[in-house]
């Protein structure tokens, strides 16, 4: 019996032609990869032995878990930045002082920037993440001196 070759190349140039597209892996399982198995495992069931109804259910129930799990997981980070951003904007023109790698500064806040997920606080014209503010006080007030005439 002769066995012939009905697909031209190896699996491992397959694979390298996969690896070498660009395409990266997924480290974590989604919501459409869920969806996708379960699919799978209806298609290709023993319909002599269909899945039991419990086990089915079991399998809904914990993807609707997860599926609330990480949008809850997404909200509590909005919810942190947004709280994040009203703590700093509520530092504008407050005396601060920050801890960073290269010592203590003191300043007065006149910015808040988020504009690249983080927030942080501009003091003398440098940004500082808001996790660096040690202490707020208020601004330093220098009266105006009267003059004469």
């Amino acid at each position: 019996m002769t066995i012939t070759n009905t697909q031209s190349g190896s699996a491992l140039s397959s694979y390298q032609d996969a690896a070498s597209s660009g395409r990266v892996p997924k480290k974590t399982l989604g919501q459409e990869d869920f969806l996708k198995l379960i699919t799978v495992q209806l298609t290709k069931q023993d319909p002599m032995k269909p899945m039991e109804d419990t086990s089915f259910m079991a399998q809904m129930a914990q993807f609707s878990a997860l599926e609330q799990s990480s949008q809850m997981a997404k909200d509590m980070a909005a919810i942190r930045t947004d709280f994040s951003l009203q703590s700093a904007a509520g530092m504008l023109g407050r005396q601060v002082t920050l801890d960073t790698k290269n010592g203590s500064v003191a300043g007065v806040v006149d910015a808040v920037d988020s504009s690249d997920g983080t927030v942080k606080v501009g003091v003398g014209g440098l940004y500082y993440p808001l996790s660096q503010v040690v202490r707020v006080a208020p601004a330093v007030v220098v009266p105006a001196t009267q003059t004469k005439a």
